[in-house]
């Protein structure tokens, strides 16, 4: 935890994940002042529109921030990397996709790698290509999934006993209890998303908010399971509307388009829950209010804290107990 905090240069080890078309960097700026480290997400933007994002958030912060690159989401790849190079971006997340061909260009300018990861397999690969940091993402993760179906709680010691480099856990984790878990599985920080979303200073549309903090614990859906991209989104009419023409049959092509970042942004940015759709982890279900990000942060860090003092005592009570 504390190795993961010195190499980011965060004092909280909590990361906020790539958001795609509807990253900001208002977003990226509350996390990074509040002690995580903040992430645009460029998702399918273009590297103009990310080159803009970036600007405003170092206008506004010099505190560490990263840019998340989905590889084989976005179709400036290339130019996104020499773009966070020009930039002298410190920290770079790499997901959906290979990473091996973009480390070595990124460690030549002292650019820390964080490459995203969904098994054992893909861990080994990443480490062994130069990733400084992995996040091993769970199923129960909002949006794009990986196929695999592993949970966090099984996937993330699994991975650390494989790895020699950090593990951020990601997928599941909104408070300060997934804090403690991830960390006693063997992670050393975490990565939320959909409990970011629910913050004050993200700027979301109001109703995106209010269905997060309204959610049961069964209220996300997983989309995209005939043809082969998985995608958890929260309960709406067009997630619904998915579902049914899954059913009826729909092709890979069709799905892309339903699920494209233009549907994103209706749903997230515009509220339409009619014509477009929202992400959602499986966390939902922990939401319960609208807090500021460094409200967020702090509570997450103190109630860890508590959660795992207090299990070490009963612990510890139990052993001795047993012994006698």
């Amino acid at each position: 935890m504390k190795y993961v905090c010195e190499m980011l240069g965060i004092d909280y080890p909590i990361i906020q994940g790539g958001m795609g078309n509807i990253s900001n960097a208002q977003l990226t700026i509350a996390v990074s002042e509040a002690g995580g480290l903040g992430t645009i997400g460029c998702g399918t933007m273009t590297p103009i529109e990310v080159d803009n994002i970036i600007r405003e958030t170092k206008k506004q912060t010099n505190k560490n921030f990263a840019v998340n690159i989905a590889i084989s989401v976005s179709s400036y790849t290339n130019e996104l990397i020499d773009l966070v190079i020009k930039h002298n971006v410190p920290i770079i997340s790499l997901s959906a996709g290979n990473p091996v061909p973009y480390i070595a260009k990124l460690h030549e300018h002292g650019i820390t790698v964080i490459a995203l990861v969904a098994s054992v397999k893909h861990a080994l690969k990443a480490q062994e290509a130069g990733a400084d940091i992995l996040v091993a993402e769970g199923f129960e993760a909002a949006g794009i999934n990986s196929s695999l179906e592993l949970t966090t709680f099984t996937l993330i010691p699994q991975i650390v006993n494989s790895v020699k480099i950090p593990v951020v856990a990601a997928g599941g984790i909104g408070d300060g209890k997934g804090l403690a878990a991830a960390l006693m599985l063997g992670a050393s920080g975490v990565q939320i998303g959909t409990r970011l979303i629910a913050t004050k200073e993200a700027p979301f549309h109001d109703v995106y908010k209010q269905n997060l903090v309204d959610a049961s614990d069964t209220e996300t859906i997983i989309v995209g399971r005939t043809v082969g991209r998985l995608r958890r989104l929260l309960k709406t009419t067009y997630s619904k509307k998915l579902i049914e023409l899954e059913k009826s049959g729909i092709t890979l092509e069709q799905f892309g388009e339903m699920t494209s970042e233009k549907q994103h942004i209706k749903g997230a940015i515009e509220g339409d829950m009619d014509n477009g759709f929202i992400n959602s982890g499986q966390i939902a279900g922990l939401i319960h209010h609208i807090p500021n990000v460094k409200e967020l942060l702090d509570s997450m860090m103190d109630e860890a804290n508590k959660q795992i003092k207090q299990a070490g005592n009963e612990l510890d009570t139990l052993i001795k107990k047993a012994v006698k």
